[in-house]
């Protein structure tokens, strides 16, 4: 792969990046996918970063994206603090396990050092990330409400080391893909596309088990 370039997203990309994150989340976490319709919405949305979106690029076709949105922390007092949230993050299928994801990671990240953010928070398959530097939010005390439970989905990299240490956090994520709630927008959209058949796989019920427990106590 020495022919691979990574470059920031541009307009013309927008399409070819909405195709390639409806191939690589097809059937994953439900029958279908919605993500490419998130896409769509989410460069309009106030909370989107366009200086973290990257694409990787082999002989000119796009075969990896990232995305960012902002995202908040609010501490035991009410302080709140802006972090990041990356996903998609995406790899076309013939192209995964090359560690392409593990580039658009670490380069974003670097990115998003410079520009002040020291947190990234995912809500995802801990085994898609734990190699990546992210760790259970219940070792860095970040639950959806203070003193609450510990979602195993939940998942904290800290891009500067001790970034979160001696408080408890709630976290508090974007409301940019709450557009996906509208599932008549999410088939109109997905009609654009040519069609493809929906049908469970096994992937979604492991996802449906870590979105659905916690880490004990």
């Amino acid at each position: 792969m020495n022919k691979l370039t990574m470059r920031l997203e541009t307009e013309k990309d927008y399409r070819a990046v909405e195709e390639l994150t409806r191939e690589a989340f097809w059937n994953v976490y439900k029958p279908g996918a919605d993500e490419h319709y998130f896409v769509h919405m989410m460069r309009s949305h106030p909370d989107f970063i366009p200086e973290l979106a990257f694409v990787i690029e082999l002989d000119g076709k796009i075969i990896g994206n990232i995305m960012y949105t902002k995202a908040w922390l609010e501490d035991e007092n009410g302080e709140r603090k802006e972090i990041l949230s990356f996903g998609p993050l995406c790899v076309a299928p013939k192209y995964q396990r090359q560690k392409l994801g593990k580039r658009l990671i670490e380069h974003s990240f670097e990115v998003a050092r410079k520009m002040g953010y020291d947190v990234n928070i995912n809500f995802g398959n801990p085994g898609n990330y734990v190699s990546r530097g992210f760790v259970s939010c219940k070792k860095k005390n970040v639950s959806f409400i203070v003193d609450g439970n510990f979602p195993t989905a939940l998942l904290v990299a800290e891009l500067v080391p001790g970034a979160l240490d001696g408080k408890k956090w709630m976290y508090i994520s974007s409301t940019a893909a709450d557009c996906c709630e509208d599932t008549t927008a999410v088939e109109a959209f997905d009609s654009t596309f040519p069609t493809k058949e929906k049908k469970w796989m096994p992937s979604q019920e492991e996802f449906y088990i870590y979105s659905h427990s916690s880490v004990v106590r």
